[in-house]
């Protein structure tokens, strides 16, 4: 048993973040960046396609921020996962991509906020704690020659081509 002031147990389990039916026969893993437009855009796709897939899809993010490029992608990204520990995690990603000018700690905060979550524990030092399970699916994307963001694979198969709903909804079909 942890003691109430010890730090939540991270979970580095790449399938923790599923819109969808777990066990849809269908999976598209999403290795994504908070601050990438790119993602912003596919967001509404990839939601429409497990949402009108019957319970066949089902969306898999994995964290993949460019901090090279994205100054705030990394904060971003420990934020978000500072939501999943309240089951939040779908809403704060929508916020973030909503204002993705606007993610520096003090805003983070006030969509923790926004979102009755403790600012604290979403922005700056507090959000550190989450930096195992972002990590771990970075590094996944590593491995897999991630080579940038949106990157999306159907069942470990990369897709390739823009992320259109109706190109999307072929290769569900023919998984």
């Amino acid at each position: 048993m942890t003691s109430p002031d010890a730090p939540p147990a991270v979970s580095t389990d790449p399938d923790r973040h599923v819109l969808g039916d777990p066990a849809a026969p269908v999976t598209v893993v999403e290795y994504g960046d908070l601050e990438c437009p790119y993602c912003r855009d596919a967001e509404p796709v990839l939601r429409r396609l497990v949402e009108e897939s019957g319970g066949r899809v089902r969306l898999v993010w994995r964290h993949f921020p460019l901090f090279q490029v994205h100054p705030h992608a990394l904060a971003a990204a420990l934020a978000v996962e500072a939501a999943a520990a309240h089951g939040k995690f779908w809403d704060m990603q929508r916020l973030l991509f909503a204002h993705q000018d606007a993610l520096t700690d003090d805003d983070l905060a006030g969509y923790a906020r926004e979102l009755g979550l403790d600012p604290d524990e979403v922005a700056g030092a507090g959000a550190d704690q989450y930096a195992r399970a972002v990590q771990a699916d970075y590094e996944g994307g590593i491995e897999l020659d991630v080579p940038g963001t949106p990157t999306l694979l159907v069942d470990g198969v990369p897709y390739r081509g823009r992320v259109e709903l109706e190109a999307l909804r072929e290769v569900v079909d023919a998984a």
